[in-house]
């Protein structure tokens, strides 16, 4: 595929984000084969339901293949065609109406930390996934609108091992055992979310869980981290941590922490430090669980990274720029 087909302009997704009101997405994902080395790629199901003021537009994709495309219930093979690596052309749209598009495609597990990446530990031997999408790799595991100020509603269906851990930015809402020792976790939908900032994690992942509580407002905690390093890692100071800045930035912003649990999940592999996904904050495992007794300075970027990513959930989640020039205004 042509590399210059990945692009998105500024121009395109400012028209893109005049002539849609998007609604909700429902990601459906098919892990059940992430332990077996020989499956690289995953089954992905997309329904994104929206109101188009034009009667076309495209969803960003960047997958093995598309098996489907359906718009409002009728099957569209020339879309599902014309599929270049990076768009699936979405033709047909019912104008002023709400539609519904469900794209079923083929994605490839990662192994460059973009996307679905997938980490198997020489230490024993177990799988982990998890996802990294910042600024546009979403599109490389689910079909979505990919520019960060179309936000949705999304809802997670994740169908994986019965061995294995299932995370997203919401509670699951329901397990359901499955054939073959699977299971299938349904999360609750997220508020308004841009896609860059979804976020699933899968695996065998050790976990300790904990409380946030100031009057009647409770926040769930955890600390997750995969089983090979639970020894090293330190949940009391990262639910201390957590809990002091929940406190003051709750206050100091005058508007409660807004997206429901608070997960904090230390990753091999992990390409940057970390990454402020509401509900299921990513780091690096690398730079932030201590093999030894912690120096002061340890201790100290360890504190300033977890509430440097707090302060994102306020700003850049709650409140997201427009488009990429502006990264700045959430980053200060």
């Amino acid at each position: 595929m042509d590399n210059s087909l990945l692009n998105l302009t500024r121009d395109e997704c400012a028209h893109r984000s005049k002539v849609i009101d998007l609604d909700t997405y429902r990601i459906e994902l098919d892990l059940h084969a992430i332990d077996d080395p020989k499956t690289t790629t995953f089954a992905s199901s997309s329904t994104v339901e929206f109101t188009p003021s034009e009667d076309k537009t495209w969803l960003d994709l960047v997958a093995d293949s598309v098996t489907s495309v359906t718009v409002n219930g009728k099957d569209h093979p020339d879309d599902a065609k014309a599929y270049n690596g990076a768009r699936v052309p979405i033709t047909g749209l019912e104008v002023g109406k709400h539609n519904t598009v469900t794209v079923v495609a083929q994605c490839k597990y990662s192994r460059t930390g973009e996307g679905l990446h997938r980490f198997t530990d020489t230490a024993d031997g177990k799988t982990y996934a998890y996802t990294h999408f910042e600024p546009t790799d979403a599109r490389r595991m689910y079909a979505c609108f990919e520019q960060p100020d179309l936000k949705a509603r999304i809802t997670f269906v994740i169908t994986a091992p019965k061995a294995s851990g299932v995370f997203s930015n919401q509670d699951a809402v329901s397990d359901k055992p499955g054939d073959n020792d699977t299971h299938t976790v349904t999360f609750n939908p997220t508020p308004p979310l841009s896609t860059y900032l979804t976020s699933i994690a899968v695996g065998p992942y050790y976990v300790v869980r904990d409380e946030f509580k100031e009057g009647d407002l409770k926040i769930p905690l955890a600390a997750i981290c995969r089983e090979s390093m639970k020894q090293y890692l330190d949940p009391k100071e990262v639910f201390r941590v957590t809990k002091a800045g929940l406190t003051f930035f709750n206050d100091a912003f005058g508007y409660t922490y807004p997206w429901g649990k608070y997960d904090s999940i230390f990753l091999p592999e992990y390409n940057i430090g970390a990454m402020e996904h509401p509900g299921l904050v990513t780091f690096s495992e690398n730079a932030y669980i201590f093999r030894g007794t912690p120096t002061t300075m340890q201790r100290e970027n360890l504190a300033n990274v977890i509430l440097h990513e707090m302060t994102h959930m306020w700003f850049g989640d709650l409140s997201t720029p427009r488009w990429w020039n502006d990264t700045w205004l959430k980053e200060r």
